[in-house]
């Protein structure tokens, strides 16, 4: 997994009804844009977070306004 700041990141929910949660790469704390990686969600709140298999990184092309699924 490798992502850059301005970069999203989407988790599924585990469980039936659990949303999927979205949430900003503010900075990337691991070599090589792999993780942690600090991230801000909707609500304003930070974390500090390794991603694990359920989550996605949505590249965000800086020429583009939608985010770029890999």
């Amino acid at each position: 997994m490798e992502a850059h700041p301005g970069d999203r990141l989407l988790t599924h929910g585990r469980t039936v009804g659990q949303r999927d949660r979205v949430a900003e790469i503010v900075e990337v704390l691991g070599a090589g844009g792999t993780p942690p990686y600090r991230v801000r969600f909707e609500d304003g709140h930070e974390h500090l977070i390794s991603p694990g298999p359920d989550s996605v990184v949505q590249h965000i092309d800086p020429r583009k306004q939608a985010p770029e699924t890999r």
